[in-house]
């Protein structure tokens, strides 16, 4: 069923009637999506051990954390709790084989999302960026796919793109969209390939400005720099800046249509201009690019400049520092702070192999010893947080722009970080946000957040009282202090989601 907004408004005094007499619950989703968000209910079994299990530690780890009742169904995969864990990471690497209906039924709100490159010209950067914002909230807190919501948020960070600089306004949905979320489980390689010509990236590292017309004119060095530096070899990759500097020459000539730029049509195409190319040779990391013969028709030409960019893409790709750059960043993210050389290694050697292949890299991780051993040793950033709160509360919610504030407050907010290098993944720059954590968790408990809205009654029925919310929350039981502390507190729900395990992950 597609119900566009003007139908919709045709019905909408019948329907009101019939949501009246029905409720939600009893709402096609098509019609339910533009009510609420998703919710579920019914009673559910919190865990039961003393400890973080291996179905706690995945849900908390790979996803956004358990919505009520999802312990139960993820541990009902497995005779055991390891075999359960690994039955659930399985799925989330097959993403395309999870419904994801009500999320997508959740983020059709938000039109920008879907259009055109050509037509995101038409709409104000404000609500462009709003869109962005909450689009990412909604998908983070009511996806199936959370495996896959997790990475867009590391690709994300990986190939960072500010929107606030120039056309980059405009351009950064269609990035998130055609570049980050349309491989963020697939290739790598693909990947690098369609971040190095998007529009957003060309503008956002002046990859667009990066030209060579004559021998007087010095290439831009921006995009090449953050290839090596951070999309690839990274910082100690081994390249010298002549490496950095022979790159840009074999990326001259890539441009992008600007918005401000005659003849004003076509906004956002991406192309390759021969006469701003340096078809001189060139040497990349010991790889030799021979000239282009200046005797060779246009088009030929043209088809070995544009060329230099994919072989530049390939010799980085399969450099054994991009393998140890990107599996020491993954380890991070989904083990310690301080990632484990042999985990790193071995995530390193199954990257390689497989040449690129993500899933493949990250079944190689979990399947670590290391990954399956530390639990709860990482700080939840503010976004993971507050998503996880919302998930674990079972709270409907508009993602709304009070929403966005919390995040903002904690300097966390989606597509806001000013430099290429992403937000960052260790716990210190983080610390900080500690007190607006406490003002979020009182303001969610008490249903102060507009657009937000749970239902403690119904929560607390439905984990079976005070220890069963307090082990839901938690991930295992809590300890006497934990308990006396809630029962004192008189605002036991907050004090929960404030307390350090909460915010552990």
């Amino acid at each position: 069923m597609q119900l566009s907004r003007r139908n919709f408004l045709k019905v909408g005094g019948s329907s009101a009637a019939w949501l009246a007499a029905v409720g939600c619950d009893r709402l096609p989703r098509e019609l339910r999506a533009l009510y609420e968000s998703p919710k579920r209910s019914g009673s559910f079994q919190p865990p039961t051990t003393q400890d973080i299990d291996p179905v706690t530690h995945v849900l908390n780890r790979t996803a956004f954390g358990p919505r009520p009742g999802e312990y139960t169904r993820v541990r009902k995969l497995g005779t055991t709790p390891m075999e359960a864990a690994a039955a659930y990471v399985e799925q989330q690497l097959n993403p395309q084989q999870l419904d994801d209906a009500e999320a997508e039924y959740a983020v059709r709100r938000f039109e920008t999302l879907t259009e055109p490159l050509g037509e995101l010209f038409e709409y104000q950067e404000e609500l462009l960026q709003n869109e962005l914002m909450r689009g990412a909230l909604t998908r983070a807190i009511w996806s199936e796919r959370q495996l896959y919501e997790v990475m867009v948020q590391f690709w994300s960070d990986h190939f960072n793109i500010d929107p606030s600089k120039g056309d980059c306004k405009w351009l950064k949905v269609a990035d998130d969209r055609e570049v980050i979320r349309k491989h963020a489980l697939g290739s790598f390689p693909e990947m690098l390939r369609a971040s190095a010509l998007s529009p957003a990236m060309l503008w956002y590292l002046d990859g667009r400005v990066n030209r060579r017309g004559n021998m007087a004119e010095k290439p831009n060095e921006n995009y090449a720099r953050e290839l090596l530096e951070l999309h690839s070899l990274g910082v100690h990759g081994g390249y010298t800046q002549t490496d950095v500097m022979e790159v840009a020459r074999c990326l001259t000539g890539w441009t992008v249509r600007s918005k401000a730029q005659e003849p004003y049509f076509q906004i956002g195409k991406v192309e390759f201009k021969l006469s701003q190319h340096d078809c001189g040779g060139k040497q990349v990391l010991g790889e030799n690019f021979p000239a282009i013969p200046a005797n060779l028709d246009k088009a030929r030409r043209e088809q070995l400049g544009q060329a230099e960019l994919d072989r530049v893409l390939e010799i980085v790709t399969n450099h054994p520092a991009t393998a140890r750059h990107l599996s020491t960043k993954l380890c991070q993210r989904f083990i310690a702070d301080e990632p484990p050389a042999r985990a790193a290694e071995s995530v390193a050697s199954a990257f390689t192999q497989s040449g690129g292949d993500i899933p493949t890299t990250l079944r190689a991780l979990f399947a670590t010893s290391e990954f399956r051993e530390a639990r709860g040793n990482k700080i939840k950033r503010p976004f993971n947080y507050i998503v996880s709160a919302l998930r674990a509360t079972g709270a409907s919610t508009d993602a709304g722009m009070e929403l966005i504030g919390y995040l903002q407050r904690m300097g966390h907010a989606p597509f806001n970080y000013p430099t290429p290098d992403g937000f960052p993944e260790p716990a210190a720059p983080w610390l900080g946000t500690l007190l607006w954590r406490w003002n979020f968790a009182l303001a969610l408990s008490e249903n102060r957040i507009n657009g937000t809205r749970l239902d403690f009654a119904a929560l607390l029925s439905n984990a079976g009282g005070d220890a069963g919310l307090m082990a839901h929350l938690l991930g295992r039981k809590p300890s006497p202090d934990e308990a006396q502390a809630y029962y004192d507190s008189g605002a036991g729900l907050a004090l929960i989601l404030s307390a350090p395990a909460f915010q552990r992950c």
